[in-house]
């Protein structure tokens, strides 16, 4: 008999059983991989080559420091020198925007792509409120769920209620800024990991974009130093530190409860089959998956991933046609390609109509830049560095028929669009591994579905939610008194924030 037993070890699963077994309850985490982390881990994809890359997520957002803290976690991020950059091409002149490296750096990067100031002083004015926004929003991720109608009087701003929570984004983009690639730029933010238009009735894309600018109150998306695997590794290391006891290889069946009693978990080993006994289950896996779980018909449509993620070792970062930037700077924060507004909205349009995208728009980041300790010593002092490719608008319904076949159109398709803005073709620059093999590996949602049970590769189990509701007081509850939801597909999930597992424990403890 536990007092909880949580299934999956994922890092909102640890954060669940740190905090419970750090309250006095016993605890037992049930892994089906070999090894705890889920998404948020980092490993060496490549053979022979001392690179630990963050192999799914990648950037830290929505991880509270309160966590950090109440649960003593070694564990750091470090701060990005440029927010991002936007390769352009006009007037068959190579430029871009360079957004960071100080206020003025900024202000004049936006005056030499508009002409004017405007659009530098609308950028001010609509992140000056959402980060107004954030300030507000982002404590109550750790509290219990407020009503929607608290959450607004608490922000207590009518126009930027309206822009986020009630009108479709696009509309608030297009009100503020003129330029194209501005719009899009800004867009983007709403798209990771969803697949909307930017005037899409369902408001799927506000919510991502609103936990995109709310994290620590700020917006920043940091480096994890070491690695994403170097979170969860403090997380199991804290868990187990606290009594929790942790078992890899133990992968779920079932869960039998009749919402009072003590629930059942059925479990597989590589030795057979095996019973838990809990007062609570803690579920960090998708609500379709607990709905497995538990025998019962799931309650919402099945999820569907939308991104191409894709890990490369460059022995050299590329050269820009855009000479007035350093690679390492425009590497460094989010480079976006093919992102304007207008190639957004086609690349949206070709997918929905059952087509990979003609120009597939991605976003590239350079962890290593920031973060050397991921590149063993010699890899460091030889110049090696690490990309990060994120590639939008791209369901899973596109690779059901081929996912190889469709991986491999999708990627050349992507990194011609990258090589455009190169003075050099990118694959020159890329390293080789022990077996003489390039340095790069694509995932598609059905990879995602295949390697880490995301549902339809959904990297946040399903949808975003709004920060607000009346689904129990913490917004991990279910129809089962005992049994609680601390996965992404929690109110509040999504991302690596540690949220729900949070959140959940405080449930089981009463708060």
């Amino acid at each position: 008999m536990y007092d909880a037993v949580i299934v999956g070890g994922g890092h909102n699963g640890l954060v669940a059983a740190a905090y419970l077994a750090r309250a006095g309850r016993s605890v037992l985490v049930l892994e089906r991989l070999g090894h705890t982390g889920g998404a948020a881990v980092s490993t060496r994809p490549f053979a022979g080559v001392d690179a630990r890359l963050s192999r799914y997520s990648y950037l830290v957002s929505l991880l509270p420091a309160k966590i950090v803290r109440d649960l003593g976690l070694r564990f750091a991020v470090r701060k990005r020198g440029v927010s991002s950059y936007t390769p352009t091409l006009r007037d068959g002149r190579p430029g871009g925007l360079l957004v960071g490296g100080g206020e003025e750096r900024t202000r004049a990067s936006f005056a030499r792509l508009t002409g004017s100031d405007r659009e530098y002083e609308s950028w001010r004015a609509f992140y000056g409120t959402t980060a107004r926004v954030a300030g507000k929003v982002f404590p109550t991720l750790t509290e219990p769920l407020p009503t929607r109608e608290a959450l607004r009087a608490r922000i207590d701003d009518e126009a930027a209620w309206r822009m986020l929570f009630e009108e479709p984004l696009g509309a608030g983009v297009e009100r503020h800024f003129a330029d194209d690639l501005v719009r899009g730029v800004v867009l983007t933010d709403g798209l990771i990991g969803t697949f909307a238009d930017a005037h899409d009735p369902s408001l799927a894309q506000n919510r991502c974009f609103l936990y995109h600018v709310i994290g620590g109150g700020t917006g920043d998306w940091d480096v994890p130093v070491g690695g994403m695997g170097a979170l969860t590794d403090a997380l199991a290391e804290a868990a187990r530190a606290a009594g929790a006891e942790i078992a890899t290889g133990h992968e779920v069946l079932r869960i039998d409860t009749d919402g009072t009693a003590p629930a059942e978990v059925v479990f597989r080993t590589a030795g057979g089959e095996g019973r838990a006994v809990a007062r609570t289950v803690l579920v960090n896996a998708s609500p379709r998956a607990l709905a497995e779980l538990l025998g019962e018909a799931p309650a919402q449509p099945a999820p569907e991933g939308a991104q191409l993620k894709v890990n490369m070792l460059l022995r050299r970062l590329p050269r820009l046609r855009d000479s007035a930037v350093d690679p390492r700077e425009a590497f460094g924060g989010t480079f976006h390609i093919a992102e304007g507004y207008t190639e957004l909205a086609r690349a949206h349009a070709e997918a929905a109509a059952g087509e990979l995208p003609s120009v597939p728009p991605s976003e590239i980041y350079c962890h290593s830049l920031t973060d050397p300790t991921i590149l063993g010593p010699e890899l460091v002092e030889q110049g090696y560095q690490t990309l990060t490719l994120f590639g939008l608008h791209t369901p899973a319904r596109l690779f059901r028929h081929d996912n190889r076949q469709a991986r491999e159109v999708l990627l050349t398709a992507t990194l011609a669009q990258l090589d455009a803005h190169l003075d050099e073709p990118l694959t020159d620059c890329l390293a080789f591994d022990a077996d003489g093999r390039p340095c790069i590996e694509a995932k598609t949602p059905l990879d995602l579905e295949r390697e880490l049970r995301l549902p339809g590769g959904h990297i946040f189990h399903r949808d975003l939610s709004w920060p607000y509701g009346d689904s129990g007081r913490w917004g991990v509850e279910t129809a089962h008194r005992n049994v609680l939801l601390c996965g992404a597909g929690a109110v509040r999930g999504g991302g690596v924030s540690g949220v729900p597992g949070h959140n959940a424990a405080m449930a089981v403890l009463g708060h």
